[in-house]
């Protein structure tokens, strides 16, 4: 199944997961995946949250990123990945002074 991301309608969310700034996804949602491309204007940030039944990778695509999993600091770049494994946490932080643009899945764990 092909996901035509153009035709997947624009949010403009605020302080998503109590972060700050502008975050700009354009999600495709089913009952087992979010897949999504999205952007962090400068000095935006998704703030922490914990995954509780599921996970989420993310692969950076224009931008510099600062990723915290789990209280530790990485510096992804374009075509770095990071993974959130199931009950462990993460902020993302736009840090630079361009927009950050990456593509993300949460895979929702069954029970």
């Amino acid at each position: 199944m092909m996901i035509d991301f153009s035709a997947v309608p624009e949010q403009h969310i605020g302080g998503f997961k109590g972060g700050s700034g502008l975050f700009v996804p354009r999600m495709f949602t089913d009952e087992h995946n979010k897949i999504m491309t999205a952007t962090l204007a400068p000095g935006a940030h998704i703030g922490l949250h914990t995954h509780e039944g599921n996970s989420e990778i993310v692969y950076i695509l224009e931008g510099e990123a600062v990723m915290v999993c789990d209280g530790e600091r990485e510096l992804l770049r374009p075509g770095d990945a990071s993974y959130c494994p199931e009950g462990h946490s993460h902020s993302l932080r736009n840090e630079g002074e361009k927009p950050l643009r990456f593509f993300a899945v949460v895979p929702e764990h069954g029970r």
